[in-house]
């Protein structure tokens, strides 16, 4: 089974997940600094939305973070809205996990077992959406 192309019924260009927050220069830094991700895009009042898109290299795959003049409902609504990262090797994660670390992000215990008990580490953003840096792919 080829897994490294799009299946020609789903021929799109780019992914992006977006979502809310009240919280977007803090949400940016925990990413950006935190994670390590780079920030692709910023705008501005764009329809009374300010918005940062976060990726990784290229554009294929990336975030959107948006705040609304008016408020931005952007906590998150349970502890298994999970982003997880897959990293190549235990010390490229521990690596990112000491650097959420030194910014005061402590890791807190996943809702599912799963994580834990495969190596991961499980750290909530500002807005507690819950990031798990796991030490290896999985498949």
């Amino acid at each position: 089974m080829e897994t490294d192309t799009w299946p020609d019924s789903l021929r799109v260009a780019q992914v992006r997940i977006a979502r809310p927050t009240d919280r977007l220069d803090e949400v940016v830094r925990f990413y950006v600094e935190g994670l390590g991700l780079r920030e692709l895009y910023r705008f501005e009042n764009h329809a009374g939305y300010d918005g940062v898109m976060l990726g990784l290299p290229g554009t294929g795959y990336h975030l959107e973070f948006t705040t609304h003049e008016n408020g931005s409902p952007g906590d998150a609504p349970s502890a298994e809205n999970l982003l997880v990262f897959y990293f190549d090797s235990e010390t490229h994660m521990y690596d990112v996990a000491q650097r959420l670390g030194e910014a005061g992000v402590e890791p807190v215990p996943a809702e599912n077992p799963f994580w834990a008990a495969n190596g991961g580490l499980t750290f909530p953003d500002p807005d507690g959406w819950r990031v798990v840096l796991m030490p290896r792919p999985i498949f």
